[in-house]
C-alpha cells in the first residue's frame, strides 16, 4: 500500500502546513506550476517525488522535469500532465493517448480547481487537485491525499486551506 499527496500549482509556494502532509505520504506527486525548484528540492527532501512542469515553469523545472509522466504504482496506472482538461473534453495535446491507451487514474492541474470525477466511457478516474499555492484566482488551497492498495485506490480526502 502506497499512501500519495497529489498537489498541483505551487507557484513558488510551500510552507509548513504542506510540508507536515508531505511528511505522512510515501509519495508525492505534484501535477505541475512549480515556480521555484526550492518547492520541488523541499519535498524531494522528504519524500519521492513524481512531476511534470507547467505553462509557468522556467527552462530549469522543464529540464528536470518532464511535461507527462506516465507509470505504475501498485497496480494502478498512472499518468500526470499540466494541461489535460476534463471528461469529455480532454485537450488535444492527449485525448488521441487516452483514447487508445487509457490510464486508471488521469492527474491533471492548471485550473486551480479541485475536481474528482470517473470517466466512464474510458473507465478512468481524472483528478486535479486545485491549486496548493497563493497566486491566482481560487478562494481555498487545496490538495488530495489518498492510498492505492493494488489495484484499488482509497481513503481519498481532501486537505483545505485557506489563502
Amino acid at each position: 500500500m502506497q499512501k500519495i499527496l497529489l498537489l498541483s500549482d505551487t507557484h513558488s509556494y510551500i510552507d509548513d502546513n504542506i510540508l507536515k502532509y508531505v511528511k505522512q505520504a510515501d509519495e508525492v506527486w505534484h501535477a505541475g506550476d512549480i515556480g521555484d525548484l526550492e518547492v520541488t528540492d523541499q519535498i524531494k527532501a522528504l519524500k519521492p517525488l513524481k512531476a511534470v512542469y507547467g505553462n509557468i515553469d522556467d527552462s530549469k523545472a522543464r529540464s528536470e522535469f518532464p511535461l507527462h509522466q506516465r507509470f505504475t504504482c501498485e497496480e494502478i496506472d498512472v499518468w500526470i500532465t499540466h494541461i489535460g482538461g476534463y471528461p469529455p473534453k480532454y485537450n488535444g495535446r492527449v485525448r488521441e493517448e487516452l483514447n487508445n491507451n487509457p490510464p486508471d487514474i488521469f492527474i491533471c492541474g492548471h485550473s486551480h480547481i479541485l475536481k474528482v470525477m470517473p470517466d466512464k466511457k474510458l473507465d478512468l478516474i481524472h483528478m486535479n487537485p486545485g491549486a496548493i499555492g497563493k497566486h491566482g484566482f481560487h478562494k481555498k488551497r487545496t490538495m488530495l491525499r489518498f492510498k492505492i492498495d493494488g489495484k484499488q485506490i482509497k481513503d481519498l480526502e481532501i486537505i483545505e486551506f485557506d489563502r
